[in-house]
Order: structure tokens, then C-alpha cells, then sequence
């Protein structure tokens, strides 16, 4: 088990990096994490932040250097690409507005000095959202990216000795053209995921590159790998971070797929496991950070270090650590009792025999409902919990997209609009058009309407609950604890099922005139 463990001030000294997406975070071997670059606010970054693991401190060196038109190192940027060789990181490439960039410098960490090496040969085409890796202590290899007319599949390998690239020739199939995606040297392969292809789409394939290891003497080589397991949905702007026998993804972006301009944002974990070659959910023990893209996470001993990144709206500033149980700093979630739960256990005790007689008088309401129109109801075992439309946040964080701004929850006008919207969403879509990521606040809400619609007032209304059944299965998806429960097919029931609830909720509710206004 995992926990997201948002960094308190006292975890560091020193002033953090501030906000900022598509930056880079670059460990240089155990020491130190260099963060660089980035974009807030439409502002392109070139400064650096420095976290030192041992002292736990963040500083921002005063560098030197001599670019080629006498700045002292590379100009401000985001989407570029970062690797470190020993003390050396190596920068190339990015965006700045909107040009494509495509020089290329280099920081000495020991002594925190720029060196431009734009002159030296044949470079890659100007591009940014590429990707790139080490290979072993002396080379980098970089795949794709965007030359603002065209997505790439090009590989060159850099020569951190020499300073030379190489363009390397690879036969066979090859990958479709990408952006945003990542790519990550695991022995002696380059592993890519995911990213937005030619034309738009946003892909989900995973493929393998070998001849890269010069020893090797393999012809180069892409082979598309298919593994079995939970594999992440289609993205873009993820990270995918190794850590001892597997790869961690966590985040990007995804299409919504109702309307193309609302992007659906990830917090998800997902761990390639490289012994089993298989895609794993990672367990996590709680609520994880606000979901993001373009965001940097990084490995440090057991522990991995989120910062920064972007959900459309906003951009981040905020530090998360993301610890194994046996953590210290863990023990700050473990040890926190739940908000809802009282500190007294008199009182506590109390709460759970109030709920317990609540449980059974609710109990009696259904069986006489049972024995009234012949039906076998399936009811919420004590483990399922109905919570309200504000306290549900992936269902909230939807409508939020929808309605094109966040939804504070002190402003109950905004709150039911966001809802209302969410729910005519769902009444106009087709089993097909709904994204995997949206059937989880689908059958909250289901569950939800029943719950209070139906079952809250069937000792007072017995003919509209036998009308509305009208002699079908009752409430087929309502005793599900989660969403892995439900099979592929059964996802045009569940809708069919929530579009016969929706009308009763529109007509008789308290935010029936909403669609009024709108219409």
C-alpha cells in the first residue's frame, strides 16, 4: 500500500520552486533534483531550482555561461527535453510562445556553469513535447515530438563525448508520428507510451526499441508490445518514473469524449511491472493530489516527489510525496482519524447503534416494498455509502469541465448547475461515447438517485416506484461497491437503467428550472 502525503513547510528549508507546468525535474544521481524551466500564466521560465536531498534544501544557484548571443544560459521555455550524464544535464529543444526551439546547451551541476553546443554539428529538427532518456553513462536517445507542421517518429542518439547526433535508421514497423509522450530506457530498450499522434488522436500503445546498446550489435527495431493487465487509458503530458523492478505513470491528459474541447485530467497510478510484464493498478491508501498533466515526479530512495503541472485551469505549485506504508512521514495520513468519525468514543459508540437501528428500520421500509410488488430489490450491503453530488469530487470534477470553470462549494447556484449539466450530458450520450474514466461517477450517481428517489420514499409512494419498474429487474447495478464490478456489457444497461431515472429527478426536483433558462 501507497500514500499521497501533501510536503509540509517543514520538510524542506529554502524557498520551492513556484508554479509551473511542463517544466523538467533531472536527479543528478543521488544528490540532487534540478528543476527547469517551465510556463505559468503564459510566462515562459528559465529559471533553476535545486532540491538537495541530503540537507533537504531548495536553492537557486547563480549560474554562469556564454551562449551564443551572450545570455548566460538557454532562454525561457516549457516542453523541452532534459537528461543528465553524470554532473552534466543536457537541455534541447522546448517551446518559447510560439516557436519551436531547437538549441541545445548543457549545465555542469558541479559548478553551475551554461554551455551552449547549438555549433556543434548537425542537430535534431526544432521541436518540443519530444521525449528522451540515458542510455547507460555516455549516450541519450530522443524520440518524436512536434515541429509545429508535423508530429514526429524520428530517433536520434546523442554522443555526450563526441557531442555529436546521430539520426538512427530503423526498419520494420514503426510507431504512428507523436507528441507528449514518454519514453524511458529500461536495460536495454527504449520503452514509449502513449501521446497525441497525426491528426489529433491521443494514444494509449506501448512500444519497444532495441539496437541501441552498441555491444548488442542488434539491428534497430520497433516492436509494439501488448501486455496484459490494467493498462492506463489513452494520454498525453503523463510521466512515467522507473523505480526498482517497475515503471510508476501517474497523471495526463485524455480526450472527454463528449465534446473534443474538454480535456479529462488523470491521478491515477499505474505501475508496469517488469517481472511479471504486466500493468498493475498501484494500491493507494487514500485521496490522491488534484488530477494533472505536464507535471514532474521523480524518484528519491523509496520515496517519489510530485511537483507542479496543469488540469486546464490551473497551474501547480504544490509538493506531494508519494510513500510506501512503512514511511515515516506516512504516519501523518495513517495516524489522522477521519473528519467524520468522533473523537469520543462514547460518542462514537452511540453513532454506531443510532446507525445500526437506522439500518434495520430501513430494512423493514424495503421488505414490506418487496412484499408489495413481488420483486426481489437488491439493497447496499454496509459497505456501500450513497455521499451527496458535493462530496462526490470525480463526479463534481466532470460537470466542472463541462460548464468550463471550477465550482467552489460554497456557491449552491454554480453547484446545481454543474450537476444538471453533467446529468443531461449523460441523458444525450450512447454506451460508445462514454470514456471509461466517467462510469465511475455514473454509477455514484445512479446508485445516488435510487437511493434517494426511490428507496427514501417507498413506505409513502408504492405506485410510482411499481409504474417506473414497470415490471423490469429492480435496480440491477445498485448493490456494485465500485465500478470494477461492472463487466463491458453491462454498460448500455447501466445507462438505459439511469436515463429512466433521470426524468423523475428533472421533473420533481428543486433544480427543474435550470434547463429552462438554458433552452
Amino acid at each position: 500500500m501507497h500514500y499521497w502525503v501533501r510536503a509540509f513547510a517543514s520538510d524542506f528549508s529554502g524557498t520551492p520552486p513556484q508554479p509551473r507546468s511542463g517544466h523538467t525535474a533531472v536527479p543528478i544521481g543521488k544528490s540532487k533534483i534540478v528543476v527547469f524551466g517551465g510556463l505559468l500564466d503564459k510566462k515562459f521560465l528559465s529559471d533553476i531550482t535545486v532540491y538537495d536531498i541530503e540537507s533537504k534544501l531548495w536553492f537557486q544557484p547563480e549560474c554562469t555561461g556564454n551562449g551564443s548571443d551572450g545570455q548566460v544560459g538557454p532562454s525561457p521555455r516549457a516542453f523541452h527535453v532534459a537528461v543528465a550524464i553524470d554532473c552534466h544535464m543536457f537541455i534541447f529543444g522546448g517551446r518559447s510562445g510560439n516557436r519551436r526551439l531547437g538549441d541545445f546547451w548543457v549545465l555542469d551541476t558541479d559548478i553551475w556553469q551554461w554551455s551552449e553546443l547549438t555549433s556543434f554539428g548537425d542537430l535534431p529538427s526544432s521541436r518540443d513535447f519530444s521525449a528522451a532518456s540515458a542510455i547507460g553513462n555516455r549516450k541519450i536517445v530522443m524520440y518524436g515530438g512536434w515541429d509545429g507542421k508535423k508530429w514526429l517518429s524520428d530517433v536520434y542518439i546523442l554522443d555526450t563525448i563526441s557531442l555529436e547526433w546521430m539520426e538512427l535508421s530503423v526498419t520494420g514497423s514503426l510507431p504512428p508520428p507523436r507528441c507528449g509522450h514518454t519514453a524511458t530506457m529500461v536495460e536495454k530498450r527504449l520503452l514509449v507510451f502513449g501521446g497525441r499522434g497525426g491528426g489529433g488522436p491521443i494514444m494509449s500503445d506501448l512500444w519497444a526499441l532495441k539496437g541501441l546498446i552498441e555491444e548488442e550489435n542488434e539491428t534497430p527495431g520497433w516492436t509494439q508490445l501488448k501486455l496484459p493487465g490494467q493498462s492506463p487509458s489513452p494520454r498525453c503530458g503523463h510521466t512515467v518514473t522507473s523505480g526498482g523492478h517497475y515503471l510508476l505513470l501517474f497523471g495526463g491528459h485524455g480526450t472527454g469524449g463528449w465534446l473534443s474541447r474538454y480535456d479529462i485530467y488523470y491521478n491515477d497510478c499505474i505501475v508496469l511491472d517488469r517481472l511479471s510484464a504486466q500493468w498493475k493498478r498501484l494500491p493507494i491508501g487514500n485521496d490522491p493530489p488534484a488530477a494533472r498533466a505536464y507535471h514532474s515526479l521523480t524518484h528519491i530512495g523509496s520515496r517519489y516527489l510530485l511537483f507542479g503541472g496543469f488540469d486546464g485551469k490551473l497551474t501547480y505549485g504544490d509538493i506531494w510525496w508519494l510513500v510506501p506504508e512503512g514511511d515515516p512521514i506516512a504516519k501523518r495520513f495513517i495516524e489522522s482519524p477521519p473528519k467524520n468519525i468522533p473523537d469520543n468514543k462514547g460518542m462514537a459508540a452511540e453513532s454506531i447503534q443510532s446507525s445500526f437501528k437506522e439500518s434495520r428500520r430501513e430494512n423493514d421500509t424495503i421488505s414490506e416494498l418487496q412484499r408489495a410488488l413481488g420483486i426481489s430489490v437488491s439493497l447496499s450491503s454496509p459497505v456501500l455509502q450513497i455521499i451527496d453530488e458535493s462530496e462526490d469530487k470525480e463526479f463534481i470534477e466532470l460537470g466542472s469541465r463541462l460548464i468550463g470553470e471550477r465550482v467552489p462549494s460554497n456557491n449552491q447556484g454554480l453547484l446545481n448547475q454543474t450537476i444538471e449539466l453533467l446529468r443531461d450530458h449523460w441523458r444525450r450520450s450512447t454506451p460508445s461515447s462514454i470514456p471509461l474514466k466517467e462510469l465511475g461517477p455514473l454509477l455514484r450517481d445512479y446508485q445516488r438517485l435510487i437511493s434517494r428517489h426511490h428507496l427514501a420514499n417507498s413506505g409513502s409512494d408504492f405506485q410510482s416506484i411499481d409504474s417506473w419498474l414497470s415490471g423490469k429487474e429492480a435496480y440491477k447495478f445498485y448493490h456494485l461497491k465500485n465500478v470494477s464490478q461492472l463487466r463491458m456489457n453491462d454498460i448500455p444497461k447501466l445507462l438505459a437503467e439511469y436515463k429512466k431515472i433521470l426524468p423523475e429527478q428533472n421533473a420533481s426536483g428543486p433544480r427543474a428550472g435550470f434547463e429552462e433558462q438554458v433552452l
